[in-house]
């Protein structure tokens, strides 16, 4: 039994925020998660701040930092700045500062951002998870709206498996074969295997429907065996069981059998979005905003009642 795929109300893209209580995708379908971020302030008890240099093990340019000038709510949204700024922090993740040489580490980088994640603090087995958000543009940004394993049952990164919602990159600036002549394309995509250099990964693109620097919900449904992506409530990527592999194991569904948390982060630089356009990051135009309207998370009674083999 798969969960059900069910279309948005086309007004979800609307340019600006809309704050209608959440409807289920369906009969069925529960709200088991939500944030509005209709308060004065992050909730700690949905999210964790990140607060180090690392990177993401991609040669990004920013330093994470937990605040307020890079995370608030305001006016019933997240709002994710990423800001020109040299910045100092902890080199390694809260859970890579596993030595006391690691905890003491430090680095430098040229750019301000932030990243939020649930982890330790919810994370779901199935289900539909959406996010309405408007992203920002410009050489070397890169918005993310992700998930990873609570627990690497199958081994470190990517062995356990990753979800990516949504990645964009360098959104408005020229390109060859791009839509008008410019990046508007959104990424879907399930990173898998072993750890590197096993790790593998498959996806797909689509171009954001206009306009592309307005809100749009992006989300997957993700059912024993199947994970489909969609914006604005069309979608536009599926990938089945037998598309990915965990190595050493011989369940067809890992590792995308197991409960997953939530992350939403602003990147600069790095390898995908350097690498697209060959620009590097282009220092002007900050600081960069990722604006975030809600997040739902909805289970259905028939993706609860399937037993994790099935299919």
């Amino acid at each position: 039994m798969s969960l059900a795929l069910v279309l948005l109300a086309a007004g979800a893209a609307a340019a600006t925020p809309a704050h209608a209580a959440p409807s289920p995708p369906g009969p069925g379908w529960h709200l088991v998660w939500a944030d509005e971020f209709n308060g004065t302030g992050i909730d700690p008890t949905r999210w964790t701040l990140a607060d180090d240099c690392w990177g993401g093990g991609n040669q990004e340019r920013q330093c994470y930092t937990p605040r307020a000038s890079n995370a608030h709510v305001a006016h019933g949204q997240l709002v994710i700045t990423a800001r020109k700024e040299a910045w100092r922090g902890p080199t390694y993740p809260q859970d890579l500062r596993d030595s006391a040489e690691k905890a003491a580490a430090g680095a430098e980088k040229p750019f301000t951002s932030a990243r939020l994640s649930t982890k330790g603090k919810a994370a779901w087995r199935y289900g539909r998870v959406e996010v309405r958000a408007k992203l920002p543009g410009g050489q070397g940004s890169w918005p993310a709206i992700w998930m990873l394993p609570a627990h690497d049952r199958y081994g470190h990164w990517a062995a356990s498996g990753e979800i990516d919602i949504l990645e964009t990159v360098n959104l408005g600036v020229p390109c060859a074969g791009c839509t008008a002549g410019r990046e508007d394309h959104a990424l879907g995509t399930i990173h898998f295997g072993g750890v590197p250099p096993a790790n593998r990964h498959v996806g797909s693109e689509t171009p954001i429907p206009a306009p592309v620097d307005g809100y749009h919900v992006y989300a997957v449904d993700w059912a024993p065996g199947a994970i489909t992506w969609s914006i604005d409530g069309v979608p536009y990527e599926t990938r089945h069981a037998g598309e990915w592999s965990t190595t050493g194991s011989a369940d067809p569904l890992a590792p995308f059998d197991q409960p997953f948390y939530l992350v939403l982060n602003l990147a600069i630089g790095g390898g995908l979005p350097e690498s697209r356009n060959g620009g590097g990051v282009d220092s002007s135009g900050f600081p960069r905003t990722m604006m975030v309207d809600w997040v739902h998370v909805w289970q259905s009674d028939a993706a609860a009642a399937a037993p994790a083999a099935a299919q």
